[in-house]
């Protein structure tokens, strides 16, 4: 039996300088495909476009977007998502994360019986968790059912400032 495999997907790393320090947001041909926290390292992803395979409002819309939720504005627009890397139950879940609006929160569960699967909290967990696009997908707003911060890919600090930013209460 064959193995699947991933095909290797073509990417160009951006830097976006922030107060906070240098996000990197990798790009395909298709559109962003992750968003790197500062001190995560932009060389794992091994780019391979050159500058002029992505369109340039792309890069201006992406890093627009981060400076915006950093200073806990909405964002007005975003560069196309590329979110093919991901399962469909994933993508179900990262588009749900994006109806939490600024200054709001959900839960695993609520978000979970949103999607008509509720007992699939911790798969849902574990989506959030997966999220190539911290930040530009919400998932810093999901809350466990408690009011507790869960976990947070870019650590439960950022989490907590990007909330905080947000005037989203937690325990």
């Amino acid at each position: 039996m064959k193995s699947k495999t991933t095909p290797k997907t073509e990417v160009l790393a951006v830097p976006i300088g922030t107060e906070e320090g240098q996000f990197t947001a990798l790009f395909s041909t298709h559109g962003l495909l992750r968003l790197l926290f500062p001190g995560d390292n932009p060389h794992q992803a091994n780019p391979t476009l050159d500058r002029e395979s992505v369109p340039a409002n792309w890069i201006n819309k992406t890093t627009a977007a981060v400076q915006k939720v950093l200073a806990g504005r909405k964002i007005t627009a975003l560069a196309p998502l590329d979110l093919r890397l991901g399962t469909p139950f994933q993508k179900r879940v990262w588009t749900a994360l994006q109806q939490i609006p600024l200054g709001g929160a959900s839960s695993y569960g609520k978000i979970a019986t949103a999607l008509e699967m509720p007992k699939a909290a911790r798969a849902l967990g574990a989506a959030c968790g997966a999220n190539p696009i911290p930040l530009l997908i919400p998932c810093h707003r999901v809350l466990a059912a408690n009011g507790t911060l869960g976990g947070y890919s870019g650590g439960l600090d950022w989490k907590k400032r990007l909330l905080a930013r947000e005037g989203v209460k937690h325990r």
